[in-house]
């Protein structure tokens, strides 16, 4: 009796120690190390110039991908590319961050094994099938940024009150002006890209919701999130957040790098 009670409380001791053991082994594989920004339409990479700095400090490996904006094809593959480097690089799990359009491509290209968690800066997560375009047609509240399309064939910027007012309206004038010069013409076919097998389904999700964003709405991004389970923060910032509060949107993505 006393034998048997012994092994039974020896192999409870075993088992514990096991599940300890593995679930440190994933929390560790868990915590990343690297980070790929990827901008939206209309914007490049230096969109993310006062997170970098921040994340960077933190001790994180940051990219900042530039996207032809030619086609969600041709957008997933550049960011596949940087993921590809990254491993390279700086071998370790990888956190990806999409603002915007971007949300579209971070769900593809997040399928990657190496890539750990998701995080959405006003950003759009789409279903199987959806794509900018069609999420934005079927909101509720109708988006002013879409007043204010310049159509050249198949790219479209937008007009510099479409920038003062509904992009960036919560940036100094001169940073307005900054980004009207430099907007990058953004491929139809890219706002049109649909989703495929969103990676959002089987990875865990940051979404940081804009509540004064005119490009996107607040109300369509609150969906979203909750939609895919996303661990939500709401910031009263315009649908450039991340140039308008670096700090709070690095403060997210340094959750998301440690789990959180």
């Amino acid at each position: 009796m006393v034998r048997a009670t012994f092994l039974r409380a020896r192999l409870l001791l075993i088992a514990t120690l096991a599940l300890v053991a593995t679930g440190g082994a994933a929390a560790h594989r868990s915590a990343a190390t690297n980070v790929i920004l990827v901008h939206g339409a209309w914007a490049d990479g230096s969109s993310w110039s006062r997170v970098i700095p921040l994340l960077e400090a933190r001790g994180l490996n940051v990219t900042a991908v530039q996207l032809p904006l030619t086609s969600l094809a041709d957008d997933v593959a550049t960011t596949t590319r940087a993921i590809a480097h990254m491993e390279i690089e700086h071998p370790g799990p990888i956190v990806l961050v999409g603002h915007s359009y971007a949300g579209v491509v971070i769900g593809e290209a997040g399928n990657d094994p190496n890539v750990v968690g998701l995080v959405y800066v006003a950003s759009v997560a789409p279903d199987q099938g959806q794509s900018l375009l069609s999420l934005l047609n079927g909101a509720q509240t109708p988006s002013p940024v879409g007043n204010h399309l310049v159509i050249d064939g198949e790219f479209v910027t937008l007009d510099p009150i479409g920038v003062e007012q509904d992009f960036a309206q919560c940036l100094p004038e001169v940073d307005r002006r900054v980004l009207t010069a430099t907007q990058g013409p953004t491929n139809l076919h890219a706002l049109d890209g649909a989703a495929i097998s969103p990676a959002w389904k089987t990875k865990p999700s940051w979404f940081i919701v804009a509540k004064n964003d005119r490009t996107i709405p607040p109300d369509l991004e609150a969906t979203m999130a909750a939609t895919i389970g996303a661990r939500t923060t709401t910031r009263n910032t315009c649908h450039l957040a991340m140039l308008d509060m670096p700090f709070e949107v690095a403060q997210v993505i340094a959750a998301a790098t440690r789990g959180e």
